[in-house]
């Protein structure tokens, strides 16, 4: 497969091998496709748990978020966190 690059790109990998980053172009492109193939799992993987979560919803499931639902959440895990605290200098050392 033969893959022309812009003046840029070769630039770009020239500086990647000046600085000791690369060896070889190769090296370079190499770099760039695993990112790439890494990048577009991720992206996969949140497609997909985006189609789980409309799922869902359409099953009726999650809940409404409010201005009130959202003070009464903030509540609890200061709640929550203010009973860990306590629970901790209670604690025996």
């Amino acid at each position: 497969m033969e893959v022309r690059l812009t003046r840029d790109q070769e630039a770009f990998i020239r500086e990647g091998i000046a600085s000791g980053r690369f060896q070889r172009p190769e090296d370079a492109v190499l770099e760039a496709l695993s990112l790439w193939e890494s990048r577009e799992r991720r992206r996969t993987e949140f497609l997909a748990s985006l189609d789980q979560a409309e799922a869902a919803l359409a099953r009726g499931g999650g809940i409404e978020i409010t201005e009130s639902s959202m003070h009464d959440l903030a509540e609890e895990v200061k709640s929550r966190g203010r009973a860990r605290l306590s629970s901790q200098r209670s604690a025996p050392r």
